[in-house]
């Protein structure tokens, strides 16, 4: 009876459940994986670089192109529109010739574009040829982030993207040192010449690490030319738009206004194609995606940090400080050094702790160099700007690598090279978004500042009555007749009035840039709860 007793026991308990099976290990990366890898990372740098490396040659260009300021600028415009309209065309060019093929033709065609620039012999030849350029190089920046994505376990994906960021946030920071480095040393074409030396080892890295895939040309008939012609009209003439706007008076010009009216009907024209096709070649609706918009849309703030910091103290430095191109470069690159140190601490940090906080610690580093700036004078220089560009490179890290979690957090591996195009996408117009906001405000701040300064400056006030005496005197001493010594007091007080007020308009981007990166954080706060590698 016992017996049996026991074996209906037995009977009535419930199953044991199985054993839960161990998480499968993950693919080991091999050495050829990584060589691509950083090989591509390495192109993510020069691309990048060569949109800021002109910009303390541009004297010297223009000089030897006979170019005005205003027509120079097309040279940094055509290369920064011609990038932006092949990044979300890089998914699809990835189908179609394969990560190889694709990634070692545009790197070989870079380097063609950037000896033809070299070579130059006039202001259009270099429009084109700088456009050329931006549109392969720009095919650089995406890939590499779907390379990381793609071919990286979860686990290792943390510490590619770290490498990637850094190498997307150093470049902005040694562009103008290594431009006024070899212009002084050897000329300007050398800033186009200097691209073979990283360019080979990326051919050799790319070559060796890259396998090779089957070609799917037949995509090309099939692709939907209609959504990428209206795309290109749109997202290049609202890079034109912006870069141009400014010096042209914005809708004063019968050239802005055409592009003002060609990138709104590109652009809607764009999204309503693409949504009514099953298959578009870059999925715009991963926008509508909370975690996925909200790193776009923090990463195009973050983009407007970065490239409207590096566009409005270099302005400050060469006007107001009278610094050269080499000495400027020695105050940006503060920006960057640090950066090789805090951007593996992030790394390791975005790994054990919520990356929105990680995020708003970088924000709100930056948003107070930013404010520290905001605070300059006619006689602040490299000790003063030192601290405030070091607490810069300390939140970038911070800010970069945590949107790149965010902006691939829950995306299906089919959608992962959309989400990388349409990240930087967001993040380069940021950029020029928020440079041509700087301009704007230092062209319109200049002149109020100015006009309320002028009112205080009245000849019948002491201070300014003895102020010109001053100047007056010591013109008379340096060989001036009495008359003419009036005059030049006269000038040189106009030109004080008019230096204090760009003093105080560089002050105005600054603070303009602090509140924009201090209202992103609470925008952040709108993301999941993500940790680098989890759930």
């Amino acid at each position: 009876m016992a017996a049996e007793a026991s074996r209906a026991a037995g009977a009535l308990k419930p199953p044991t459940a199985p054993a839960a099976a161990p998480p499968a290990p993950e693919p080991a990366v091999d050495t050829r994986t990584w060589i691509a890898i950083f090989a591509a990372i390495l192109g993510v740098f020069m691309a990048i670089l060569d949109i800021q490396v002109t910009n303390a040659s541009l004297r010297e260009i223009r000089g030897s192109l006979s170019a005005t300021v205003e027509e120079g600028s097309w040279m940094t415009t055509s290369y920064l529109a011609a990038e932006v309209v092949v990044i979300p065309l890089t998914a699809f060019f990835v189908r179609v010739f394969s990560a190889r093929v694709y990634m070692l033709g545009n790197v070989a065609l870079f380097l063609v574009f950037s000896t033809l620039c070299g070579y130059a012999w006039n202001l259009p030849s270099m429009i084109v040829f700088r456009a050329l350029q931006g549109f392969t190089g720009g095919a650089l920046i995406p890939t590499a982030m779907t390379l990381i994505l793609t071919r990286l376990p979860p686990s290792k994906r943390t510490i590619g993207l770290a490498w990637l960021m850094l190498s997307s946030t150093m470049a902005p920071a040694f562009g103008p040192t290594l431009g006024g480095i070899l212009t002084n040393l050897y000329g300007w074409p050398s800033i186009f010449f200097i691209n073979w030396a990283p360019g080979m080892l990326m051919l050799a890295g790319l070559a060796y690490g890259l396998g090779r895939e089957p070609l799917q040309l037949k995509l090309l008939r099939e692709a939907d030319w209609p959504a990428i012609a209206s795309m290109a009209i749109g997202l290049g003439s609202l890079i034109v738009f912006l870069e141009e706007g400014n010096s042209k008076d914005w809708f004063a010009s019968d050239l802005i206004r055409g592009c003002a009216l060609a990138a709104l009907l590109g652009i809607v024209a764009w999204v309503a194609i693409l949504q009514t096709r099953d298959k578009p070649f870059v999925n715009l609706s991963l926008f509508a995606r909370r975690t996925f918009g909200v790193s776009s849309l923090v990463g195009a703030a973050a983009g407007m940090g970065l490239y409207g910091s590096t566009f409005v103290l270099p302005l400050f430095l060469s006007e107001i400080a009278g610094y050269n191109s080499l000495r400027i470069g020695e105050v940006i690159m503060w920006m960057g050094l640090p950066q090789i140190v805090m951007m593996p601490l992030a790394a390791a940090f975005a790994k054990r702790f919520d990356n929105r906080v990680l995020c708003s610690i970088g924000l709100l580093l930056f948003a107070g160099s930013c404010f520290m700036n905001s605070t300059m004078d006619a006689t602040t220089g490299y000790d003063q700007l030192v601290f405030s560009q070091v607490l810069r490179a300390l939140g970038q890290p911070l800010i970069v690598l945590t949107l790149s979690n965010f902006a691939i957090h829950r995306v299906e591996l089919t959608n992962l090279s959309s989400a990388s195009g349409l990240y930087n996408m967001a993040r380069i117009l940021g950029g020029a978004v928020g440079t041509a906001i700087l301009a704007t405000t230092i062209t319109l701040r200049e002149h109020f500042h100015s006009a309320r300064l002028g009112e205080s400056v009245s000849l019948f006030s002491g201070a300014v009555q003895e102020r010109l005496e001053q100047l007056t005197g010591r013109f008379v001493a340096q060989g001036s007749d009495p008359v003419s010594a009036g005059q030049q007091a006269m000038v040189a007080l106009d030109h004080l009035v008019r230096r204090e007020s760009y003093v105080m308009a560089y002050n105005d981007c600054f603070f303009i840039l602090g509140c924009v990166l201090t209202g992103s954080i609470a925008v952040m706060w709108l993301a999941d709860r993500v940790i680098a590698g989890g759930k």
